[in-house]
């Protein structure tokens, strides 16, 4: 068997042994060459039987599963892909795209360290962090691995951006600016309806009942149905818009990356910084805290059925609460009117 550590001395004469899978160097604190074989060969005989016993697991896997020495992380990266349509799919492959995970993307799962994960997870972005978890998790399922290669609790913590809320004097002067009509109308929507941009650009003039002054859709990523009720600006504004058809026949036919794109130049150009399309959303839950809209309705309109996800949509909304005594006083007045 090949020996997993070398040795070699540096010009200062003390000796190093090389770890030749992780690259990586210790000092064995001598400048003796016997002494420093002693030391290379207690390391070897060390890791030698913990080699010993993945080959003589590689041995039965393999019988079990042919492929399991020759199956890769990119192959588990396929599998995964493989499951997937429309927009996510599209997501996954950019996803999959990320340098970080060329580290070890055409390893063998069997031969996989922890380092090469933190290697990756150091070198990539947030992303990698969600992503990666994933990966691991699609082959725990499958039994392409024996055990995790990070455990889920030695995981570094994902760090989001702060996000943040578009404030109304932001979303005024960005309508005020645009000079395309469909986009203003667009804009203007998000705002009343505080759906993603996917889900608004992809609204149908068949979609509002009028009569009952509703506009109904299923959200594209939770495959849920909305049904809102409009108010008067809102009203208004879809008499602006087509009477049959795609609300917005322009943007419908726009990737989601370019409309998130034309949105961020026009921030840009306002000098408006920290906010995306997606700033509508947060701005349409701190409203409807602020204003004392019950909870539930804010989660259905927001189609998330989690109370932790819509609370974190609504963090920074300042919400002024009425003292006890006050609530105390109306319902004594309640039950004073009911008895009589």
């Amino acid at each position: 068997m090949k020996q997993r550590y070398t040795v070699f001395r540096r010009e200062n004469g003390i000796y190093y042994s090389l770890d030749t899978v992780t690259k990586k160097r210790n000092s064995l604190n001598t400048t003796d060459r016997e002494e420093a074989k002693r030391f290379l060969n207690a390391i070897n005989e060390a890791c030698k039987q913990p080699a010993i016993n993945l080959q003589i697991a590689q041995v039965y896997l393999q019988h079990s599963d042919p492929n399991f020495a020759k199956r890769t992380w990119q192959h588990v990266m396929d599998e995964m892909g493989r499951n997937k349509s429309g927009s996510t799919k599209k997501r996954w492959d950019v996803a999959m795209k990320d340098k970080a995970f060329d580290l070890f993307r055409d390893l063998a799962l069997i031969k996989t360290q922890a380092e090469h994960f933190f290697d990756a997870l150091h070198r990539g972005t947030v992303s990698t962090n969600v992503f990666l978890r994933r990966v691991q998790n699609f082959a725990l399922d499958m039994d392409w691995i024996p055990k995790a290669v990070i455990p889920k609790r030695q995981w570094p913590a994902i760090q989001f951006k702060d996000k943040r809320a578009i404030t109304l004097v932001e979303h005024q002067a960005i309508v005020e600016r645009e000079k395309n009509p469909e986009r203003k109308k667009f804009y203007e929507l998000c705002w009343h309806l505080g759906g993603s941009q996917g889900d608004i650009a992809c609204l149908n003039a068949e979609d509002v009942d009028w009569e009952n002054r509703t506009i109904s859709f299923t959200r594209k990523k939770t495959k849920v149905p909305v049904v809102f009720h409009l108010g008067e600006e809102a009203l208004n504004l879809l008499n602006d818009l087509p009477g049959e058809g795609f609300l917005f026949p322009y943007l419908v036919r726009v990737r989601a990356g370019d409309r998130a794109t034309e949105f961020k130049q026009r921030c840009r150009g306002l000098r408006i910084e920290g906010v995306s399309l997606h700033s509508y959303r947060y701005a349409w839950a701190e409203r409807a805290k602020t204003c004392g809209y019950p909870e539930r309705f804010a989660q259905e309109a927001l189609g998330h059925n989690s109370k932790a996800v819509h609370r974190s949509y609504a963090k920074r909304a300042k919400v002024k609460l009425p003292s006890l005594e006050e609530y105390e006083n109306k319902a004594a007045s309640l039950a004073s009117a009911t008895k009589q």
